[in-house]
């Protein structure tokens, strides 16, 4: 069987499955992006680059649908410049254009990775009030479905991380998705005995480690509300660190229309002064520096608005840190409270502050719940379950 993925980035979510499935020789395995060529870990990669996109004239609303359109052409023109495409089934990641065009060259079955489907209420934009969108952002959120619901309507199936974003998908097309996480490597995201250095820091036995992790420290991932909490946690607490991993960008949301036009981060630790001699910024860190960060932490926050769920939830519960989250959806479907992980409201600064300290006073009196973390990711995440489940997807597909 000859399977074509296409997102926009190589690997991405479907970099790891293809991989697999071309080591295993289960099929060939073809991945178009804009950023990959050649062989990669068994995957013949094609390059397609948009030749245009958005442009200030164009409507706030449509942007989005506009950068789809130009990428769904380029992966157009890039099959179709390929005589050795003949595939028998397309995955696709929804939303970026990625098989909008396909069934023009081809008559396979699609498969979409359905990652989120957009709300003006009820969901991500409106559940931060200090930070409230404007009256174009909840219009644009409405718009930002349009490719996404070609993609519906185009696929013959789909897959969603977690029941939560399945369930934000119009309940017309839910019973063509089924749940399945993209998938953990264990092996990677595993707690392993490290020395106790940051970056060139050697860290004293005493002093605990707070770790903190997001792609961007933006307020969709409440990096000012940890920071809140540090300084409360700091001020009870003096032999204490806290380190972040995260680029200085905002990746999600209009952060930079309230801060001035400072990055999120600077506008925070601007407005919160807290002790920065008791953080490490360390920017975007590789995985396996990420993995011997997460062997050497004391406690893991992970904050997040609902939507997306991040990986770094899971690898951190892998390398079996003892995690306190926002009770937030779908951060509810991996973590329960006093069983693999702790719990409090997104915005309870002081009950999220009170948790942390417990932990950080006694870390070996909760040492259980990261047991039972990396137990709960081996049983329903970990890439040796997800990948059987997605390929069988794929066969029942490509079968009809």
């Amino acid at each position: 069987m000859q399977i074509l993925f296409v997102h926009p980035n190589f690997p991405a979510q479907l970099g790891p499955i293809a991989s697999w499935l071309a080591r295993t020789g289960r099929a060939e395995c073809v991945f178009v992006s804009a950023n990959a060529r050649g062989e990669r870990d068994g995957v013949r990669c094609i390059q397609a680059r948009p030749r245009g996109g958005a442009t200030p004239a164009t409507h706030h609303c449509s942007r989005t649908f506009e950068n789809a359109v130009w990428s769904a052409h380029a992966v157009f023109e890039a099959c179709r410049a390929d005589p050795r495409l003949r595939p028998d089934l397309i995955v696709g990641h929804s939303g970026f254009g990625t098989t909008a065009m396909l069934p023009e060259l081809y008559p396979a079955p699609i498969v979409s990775l359905l990652e989120y489907y957009y709300h003006p209420h009820g969901a991500d934009m409106d559940f931060r009030p200090e930070y409230p969108p404007r009256e174009i952002d909840f219009l644009r959120a409405r718009m930002r479905n349009a490719m996404i619901l070609l993609d519906l309507e185009a696929c013959a199936a789909g897959y969603s991380p977690t029941r939560w974003q399945k369930g934000l998908f119009p309940e017309a097309y839910r019973p063509r998705i089924e749940v399945i996480h993209d998938g953990v490597d264990m092996e990677l995201w595993r707690r392993r005995p490290t020395h106790r250095r940051i970056g060139g820091e050697v860290i004293p036995e005493s002093t605990r480690i707070v770790t903190y992790v997001s792609r961007g420290l933006e307020a969709m991932r409440g990096f000012d509300i940890f920071v809140r909490v540090a300084s409360r946690v700091a001020a009870s607490i003096s032999d204490v660190i806290f380190v972040v991993v995260g680029e200085d960008r905002v990746f999600y949301g209009g952060d930079r229309r309230h801060t001035g036009g400072k990055s999120f981060r600077a506008h925070v630790l601007e407005s919160e002064r807290p002790d920065l001699s008791k953080f490490r910024f360390l920017g975007r860190v590789p995985p396996e520096e990420l993995a011997r960060l997460f062997s050497l932490s004391d406690l893991h926050i992970y904050l997040t608005v609902p939507f997306v769920l991040s990986w770094s939830l899971l690898d951190a519960l892998a390398c079996e840190c003892t995690v306190l989250a926002s009770g937030t959806p779908p951060v509810l479907e991996v973590v329960r409270d006093g069983e693999n992980g702790l719990l409090a409201g997104f915005h309870d600064v002081e009950a999220l502050a009170g948790r942390a300290g417990e932990v950080l006073r006694d870390p070996a009196a909760f040492a259980r719940l990261g047991r039972r973390g990396r137990e709960l990711v081996a049983a329903d995440h970990a890439t040796d379950v997800t990948f059987p489940r997605l390929w069988s997807l794929f066969e029942r597909v490509a079968a009809r």
